[in-house]
């Protein structure tokens, strides 16, 4: 079925007609300039196109969720009045913000006092000094050789007994026994029982009836004869308490008393006295085999609950040793912490060891040449496909089939290809993102790219440059800075701003950027390289930053790019230019693509790392992200430097290599990472898109973000925002951290920097593991999956301010008063353990042991990272720009990316490639008669001062005779057709004067290239203009070349026959199975000088076959599944 036309195709809102037009004449190529005077002004002077009545964007609009409501309630202190008119908060999103803000501060706030009292106040509300742990005792009964007095344990194996009396005795009878009324006790020696009636008060201990041998209790007299302190509590059991032979011992709250001298004294009730009724009920009931305990009894009445702390401090004699409700959920929660963050130290240590040892080294090494013989899909075929309407299924070129795209009911095989043909170095894209750097960083950065040691072939250096800005301090605008390290293909001629839809809302929602392209070289290397220079709309002239929308709008033109590449979906102008210049500098088609290396522009990444990524990514399918380690590079500038050293590496190779044994990173750094775009089934037969899935890069490209939440995950920590979209949308994938990658950045040396800097990372952290944390199938179940460890993780980050003063609470502790038990001692072995396992990670992995010395740097700096840091980043939620971060010239603070407003920005045209591409080929036409017209109006002789004045002449002559100036109406073309002319380059790049493109695929033998044939632009112009025949040649016992429905009349330079029929602009289509004459000769738009040759006449065939000319009946054309620059079909 026949291409419908342009008009019928496009939305009434994409037919824009250009105010006038501005392309150059395909032949004039000027210089490049490379200053700022020459790149801004060029680049605001093109009007964009726009057109009355175009749908504006729509605006964002603030719901009342769960969370907008909670912050209302806990704010109701602060009326919106007061903060409009005293606290200056004059908009309603700023004065929501503030909201918002605060309550995640209280939220935090909370945690961190729930965190204080489990660690300090729960044991001593739950289980206080009387009610001590099982460890605090000695079971009567249980220990021989000693005695208790007053509940105290004492030995007395070196006593000295006197001759009435021998502590052996009755340490025999019953070891750790009360001997407390062998010493003398006076009643004034109990204040706690002043003012009491009752009797058990009031009488003196030492009677006739109950003498007392030994002087009071003091550490003289018991040293005197013997006695040795334990530090334990005699314990005793329910049911020693109810034995015969403690018939006068009672439990009261959890104590042990021993009335035995007042039960002697008073063998009898006395009257009146409620005390000693209820001493005696207790006492006296028939069942006290387990145990009597008057706790009940004694604190439901009034009267004798004030006795209670008399009885115990006068008649004590130890305690239970059964550990109380209160004690034992202390003890629960303690041993519950500590296994569960032992356990995660300990497994993070060993797991990171053996994923250092054992895991990494297997990703980072060589593909092995088995997997590379296996077939598989070809890069470049996916369901839906770039260039699948123009029926080229393998990408190699738009021209490389002649044949016409199959019938939707006999849908072929995808094609198959071996992937020695692409080889163990996959075609990859290295963004770099520049904003303010200098020029010093940029080139370090560009450089250490080029001479990486990957092949120039395979790797495109994709450079942004985020608005016409000035960095801090230097000469020269970024942009300038970037063009003037490429060496420029003329072939581009100078680039014209191309419109395309950015991150913004309002105004901003549409930029345009100017695209230049050729080649980096530096030590020897050249590697093709496109710079993308973001210039601004016209508006935005009299800005401080023209085009400038952050750096997640620059990676969503790469990804934006690569998934209307892929899809064969629209595009905008600018995806269209990249399209042509990235072809012709790599010889295939964007889609061919598999892999983007993501580097800011102040990292130098080492000579292997980009080849072990690459490694890493064809180890593992399901591997769709991985990051390399990040080295600091200046470490010794100063204080602030020296102490992130061991920051940056325990981060990596403790964190990121736990998370990786799991497949789960929940941060792939922005400063260098790798990210797939697409990745093969396992079964090798179809594709995966990834990063360029269109729910990813839609999620990812929000251009209203109202929510705090909402922003400070795409305003602040866009690269974790990225990975976080990645792990929700495929969770059974795997994010990765390879330790033999490696790259050098330059980290903040000043504190406001770092401030700054910090507070960005730990507010989009929280937000994001906030996100993770909902993510409920990733790798492992309860404690031990990844969704357990990034809510521990959560957590951790939002009481480390309480956490560095309970750190430093337990130091000081443990000082004054070491600990005694084990339990005491179980937040020491934790810190312990915390602090002291990275330090022999360091050795394990890196065996350097200069890193220690950074370990006790980051320690001294722990109230920094722990409390100065975190807290300054929550009462800063609120805060979205970069601050000191990204500084340019003449700019106070940075406001970051969140604003917008104004009228809605103008309407981007939206193209699929084989409309922009017939526009192309339609303007090149029209040129080419232009041309025709200036020569026989002003003949060959003339200067090229009479030329130039042609040209203006020629507009006048236009304009006398009817004809538009601006080239809105040309030769034999419609209004549709030149609408779009002013978003195409003004550049023919299969111009013949000009090198041929390189081929970007390995070659097959040059006996296989013998019978390769291709099709020249003029063929591929009638494709475009006609279509092609839905005939399906499968399951014939001799398939023959399928019929074109295309034919072109062109005598001046058509290798096409002119056919009956030909309509007025030179096209004539063929009824469905007419086949058009065999063409005179065929010229290759990469070789379009040369008739003969490989693929262009006769050669030696296989098994002295003769050659067939193209044309006849005989001949069947060879391709396999790559076009002409892969193997012949078998």
């Amino acid at each position: 079925m026949a291409n419908p036309g342009i008009t019928s195709l496009m939305p009434p809102y994409l037919r824009i007609v250009p105010p006038f037009n501005l392309l150059a004449p395909p032949f004039a190529v000027q210089k490049l300039s490379l200053d700022r005077s020459a790149l801004l002004p060029r680049c605001l002077s093109l009007p964009p196109a726009t057109e009355p009545g175009a749908v504006p964007l729509p605006a964002g609009s603030h719901e009342n969720d769960a969370w907008r409501i909670t912050s209302l309630i806990l704010t109701f202190w602060a009326p919106p009045f007061l903060l409009k008119h005293i606290g200056g908060m004059r908009d309603k999103n700023v004065r929501q913000a503030w909201r918002e803000k605060l309550a995640l501060c209280m939220i935090i706030a909370l945690l961190c006092g729930a965190l204080a009292f489990i660690t300090l106040g729960l044991q001593r509300v739950l289980c206080t000094n009387a009610q001590a742990t099982s460890s605090d005792f000695i079971r009567v009964g249980s220990r021989f050789g000693t005695l208790s007095v007053n509940g105290v344990v004492y030995n007395i194996t070196a006593s000295k007994s006197p001759a009435d009396l021998s502590f052996f005795a009755l340490a025999a009878s019953l070891p750790g026994r009360d001997v407390t009324n062998l010493f003398t006790r006076e009643a004034a020696d109990f204040p706690r029982c002043a003012g009491l009636s009752a009797r058990a008060a009031l009488d003196p201990p030492c009677t006739a009836g109950t003498p007392c041998r030994f002087p009071k209790i003091t550490n003289s007299t018991l040293s005197a004869i013997g006695f040795e302190p334990t530090r334990f509590t005699a314990g005793y059991s329910w049911d020693q308490v109810g034995h015969m032979n403690m018939s006068h011992y009672l439990v009261l709250d959890g104590a042990v008393l021993n009335m035995t001298t007042y039960f002697v004294n008073h063998p009898s009730a006395i009257p009146g006295d409620a005390v000693d009724a209820a001493l005696r009920s207790i006492l006296n009931q028939p069942n006290t085999a387990s145990g009597k305990d008057g706790t009940r009894l004694f604190s439901s009445r009034s009267n004798l609950n004030a006795a209670i702390p008399c009885l115990r401090q006068r008649y004590f004699a130890g305690n239970i040793d059964k550990v109380t409700p209160g004690c034992f959920i202390t003890t629960l929660v303690l041993y519950s912490g500590l296994g569960i963050i032992l356990s995660l130290v300990l497994i993070r240590f060993f797991m990171a060891i053996w994923f250092k040892w054992v895991v990494s080294p297997r990703l980072a090494g060589n593909v092995p040449k088995e997997s590379l013989r296996r077939k598989a899909i070809s890069p470049a075929v996916m369901p839906e496909g770039a260039n699948l309407s123009v029926h080229n299924r393998t990408g190699t070129a738009p021209w490389s089939n002649v044949g016409p795209k199959p019938v939707a009911q006999a849908k072929p095989a995808a094609p198959v290809i071996s992937l020695a043909q692409i080889g163990a170095e996959l075609f990859a894209v290295c963004l770099v993102t520049c904003y303010s750097e200098g020029e010093g960083s940029i080139r370090s950065t560009l450089d250490a790219i080029s001479k990486t040691k990957y092949s120039d072939t395979r790797k495109l250096m994709f450079v942004v440059a985020d608005g016409m800005v000035t960095g801090a301090g230097e000469q020269r605008s970024t942009p300038d800075i970037c063009v003037s390290l490429l060496d420029a293909d003329p072939r581009f001629g100078e680039p014209i701003p191309m419109s395309y839809q950015s991150v913004g809302s309002g105004a901003q929602a549409s930029n345009r950027a100017m695209v230049y392209a050729g080649h980096y070289t530096s030590g020897g290397r050249r590697t093709p390289t496109v710079v993308v220079v973001k210039c601004g709309m016209e508006a935005e002239a009299s800005t401080k930053k023209p085009g400038n929308r952050g750096k997640r709008d620059s990676q969503l033109i790469l990804m934006n790019f690569f998934s209307r590449v892929t899809f064969n979906d629209r595009m905008s102008p600018l995806d269209f230019d990249l399209f042509r210049k990235v072809h012709v500098l790599m010889g295939v088609t964007p889609d061919f693509f598999e892999v983007c290396l993501m580097v800011d522009a102040d990292t130098v990444i080492y000579p292997d790392s980009l080849r072990s990524l690459v490694n890493c990514m064809n180890h593992d399918q399901m591997i769709m992200g991985v990051c390399g380690e990040t080295r600091i590079a200046n470490k010794r500038t100063s204080w602030v430097t020296a102490i992130q050293v061991f920051e940056y590496f325990i981060s990596h190779h403790l964190a990121k290599a736990f998370e990786s044994v799991f497949g789960g990173v929940s941060c792939l750094p922005g400063c260098f990472s790798m990210f797939r775009l697409k990745a093969r089934k396992s079964t090798g037969d179809d594709w995966v898109p990834l990063i360029i899935k269109p729910e990813i890069v839609r999620e990812y490209s929000q251009n209203e973000v109202v929510t705090l939440h909402q922003k400070n995950l795409l305003l602040l920590g866009e690269d974790r925002f990225l990975t976080t979209i990645l792990l929700r949308t495929f969770p059974n994938r795997k994010m990765m951290f390879l330790p033999q990658a490696r790259c050098r950045t330059v980290v903040p040396d000043t504190f406001s920097v770092l401030l700054s800097q910090r507070r960005r990372w730990i507010n989009s952290t929280i937000h994001n593991l906030m996100e993770l944390t909902l993510v409920r199938n990733l790798c492992g179940t309860f404690c031990f999956s990844m969704q357990f460890v990034v809510s521990m993780d959560l957590l951790g980050t939002v009481v480390l301010p309480i956490t560095n003063l309970l750190i430093y609470t337990l130091i000081v502790m443990t000082a004054l008063s070491p600990p005694k038990t084990f339990e005491e001692a179980i937040p020491v072995v934790l810190l312990v353990a915390g602090l002291g396992l990275p330090a022999i990670l360091i050795l394990l992995t890196t065996g350097k042991v200069i890193y220690t010395f950074w370990m006790m740097i980051y320690l001294l700096a722990l109230p920094v990272w722990h409390f100065v840091l975190p807290v300054y980043a929550f009462w800063h939620f609120d805060d979205f720009s970069w601050g000191e971060t990204r500084k340019v010239e003449g700019e106070r603070k940075d406001r970051g990316h969140d604003g917008g407003g104004g009228i809605a920005g103008t309407q981007v045209p939206l193209r699929r490639w084989e409309d922009w591409e017939r526009s192309r080929l339609r303007k090149l036409r029209r040129e080419e008669r232009r041309l025709r017209e200036f020569e026989r109006i002003y003949p060959s002789n003339s200067s090229p001062q009479n030329v130039a004045h042609s040209l203006s002449a020629h507009d006048g002559w236009s304009q006398s005779h009817g004809l538009d100036a601006t080239d809105t109406y040309s030769f034999q073309s419609t209004m549709d057709d030149d609408r779009w002319g002013t978003e195409i380059g003004g550049y023919n790049e299969r111009d013949v004067k000009y090198p041929a493109p390189p081929v970007g695929l390995l070659l097959p033998p040059d006996s296989d290239l013998e019978f390769i044939e291709t099709i020249d632009s003029k063929e591929l112009e009638a494709m475009l203009e006609s279509g092609f025949d839905d005939t399906s040649t499968e399951g014939s016992a001799s398939p023959s070349l399928p019929a074109v429905r295309y034919q072109l009349q062109d005598a001046s330079t058509s290798s096409l026959h002119l056919a009956a029929g030909v309509r007025g602009d030179g096209y004539a289509s063929l009824a469905p199975g007419q086949r058009p004459p065999p063409p005179n000769v065929v010229f290759s738009p990469t070789t379009p000088t040369a008739p003969v040759g490989p693929g262009r006449g006769p050669g030696t065939l296989p098994r002295g076959t003769p050659p067939v000319r193209r044309g006849t009946e005989q001949y069947q054309p060879q391709y396999g599944s790559l076009g002409p620059l892969g193997p012949p079909a078998r």
